[in-house]
């Protein structure tokens, strides 16, 4: 299914997983070999920001209250400031944006409508936990690349402004409690779906027990975080 990410096995990098509180304060993760090369990194973080993007413009057209367009309107414009960052880094070192994020647009598309939901509470719910993984794994992978990693890890942390998304997913709970059983439910469904795209951006073919042994951590952290999220809205993860 995920072709599209096969890459030849680059050089040997190292993986960081790095605090989100301090962009320089990084606890390493040895990954050697496994991260893919700088092109496909950062054509496929730059992609994923613009899925972000149009997601929630398609929300903010459907969405009749003007209060929450507001709302959704500022997660897009964090997305849309990020994508715009990234682009601007990759022009920098001298390549084409849309020739290194072009290989990914079909594969993922693909994701981003098998991750979008019947009803706007989903897909709001969807931004929000597949952005928070996705996010959050490409913010690790930052540490292999040096200053271009650096650079894009600050533009990952800058704020996502999703909060405002999550009052809207936690009012519509307190209002139905039959939503959250619903979404529980969802959110279940994205974070396979979602860590399968992640496990993909890795090197091609299957991992050995040695590369499983040095992945665990960084998808164990992946998963508490995620388990935050969905704590923080009364959900189970």
């Amino acid at each position: 299914m995920f072709e599209w990410l096969k890459r030849r096995r680059p050089a040997a990098r190292t993986l960081r997983l790095r605090s989100r509180d301090d962009v320089d304060d990084t606890r390493r993760v040895g990954f050697e070999t496994l991260a893919p090369d700088i092109d496909t990194f950062l054509g496929q973080a730059a992609y994923l920001q613009l899925g972000y993007v149009e997601t929630l413009s398609e929300l903010i057209a459907s969405t009749p209250e003007l209060a929450e367009k507001g709302a959704l309107s500022r997660a897009a414009g964090a997305a849309l400031t990020k994508h715009e960052e990234l682009v601007a880094l990759i022009r920098e070192r001298g390549d084409d944006p849309t020739e290194l994020m072009l290989p990914f647009r079909e594969q993922l598309d693909v994701f981003r409508r098998g991750t979008h939901g019947a009803r706007p509470q989903e897909t709001m719910l969807t931004v929000h936990i597949t952005a928070g993984l996705l996010d959050d794994f490409y913010y690790a992978l930052s540490g292999s690349y040096g200053e271009t990693g650096r650079r894009v890890a600050r533009i990952l942390h800058a704020d996502d402004d999703r909060q405002a998304i999550v009052d809207l997913i936690a009012a519509d709970i307190a209002a139905d409690p039959e939503w959250r059983s619903l979404l529980a439910m969802w959110g279940r469904r994205l974070v396979g779906d979602t860590l399968l795209v992640a496990r993909a951006a890795l090197r091609p073919g299957p991992l050995d027990a040695e590369d499983e042994a040095t992945v665990e951590p960084v998808f164990t952290e992946l998963m508490a975080a995620h388990s935050r999220r969905m704590e923080a809205l009364g959900l189970a993860a």
